[in-house]
């Protein structure tokens, strides 16, 4: 049976109110549940290993866990990172289809607002480096992609990104304000 995102959260704060029981039973909770989560997403290859860093990663960052937040979306984005520096040791490339469905599955029901969120940053450029950015970092397109659908050069295209990027960088540091 899987365990409630109530009963888990409930166990990593007693856990880290010194409850060691229950931070035992709160990783042994997590196994099936990081099973499941790997599993859907590479097959059988190498869950095991993966499970066991996450864990060790819950037990050793689980004094940055927000008590105010829900526990599986914490547990599941250091999930995702054992994941992706896993593909980075292998040098594999995935692409993740479905994004915001896996995230609303794995409990990030905040992917549509981190979608506004984008789209709030975007909307304070110029409309061409905005256009720019959103063809071939979010829709994917190439630089020769972008380039023709907006009918301009390649150079125009790289440079927009660039600037845009870098705009989006100095306000988001707080040195744009």
């Amino acid at each position: 049976m899987r365990a409630s995102e109530d009963t888990l959260r409930a166990l990593m704060i007693s856990g880290l109110d010194g409850h060691a029981g229950d931070h035992s039973a709160l990783l042994r909770a997590l196994v099936p549940l990081l099973r499941g989560f790997y599993r859907r997403r590479m097959g059988d290859g190498d869950i095991d290993d993966l499970v066991q860093e996450t864990l060790i990663a819950v037990h050793t960052r689980r004094g940055t866990y927000d008590r105010a937040r829900p526990f599986t979306a914490w547990l599941f984005s250091i999930a995702r990172y054992k994941m992706i520096d896993h593909f980075r040791r292998g040098r594999r490339l995935v692409p993740i289809e479905g994004l915001e469905e896996i995230l609303i599955t794995e409990g990030f029901e905040d992917a549509a607002c981190a979608r506004m969120d984008v789209e709030q940053l975007l909307e304070i450029l110029p409309p061409k480096q905005a256009r720019m950015i959103r063809a071939t970092r979010i829709e994917g397109l190439s630089t020769a992609e972008a380039a023709e659908r907006e009918d301009i050069g390649e150079s125009d295209v790289k440079v927009s990104v660039h600037r845009g990027l870098k705009s989006l960088i100095v306000r988001i540091q707080g040195g744009g304000r």
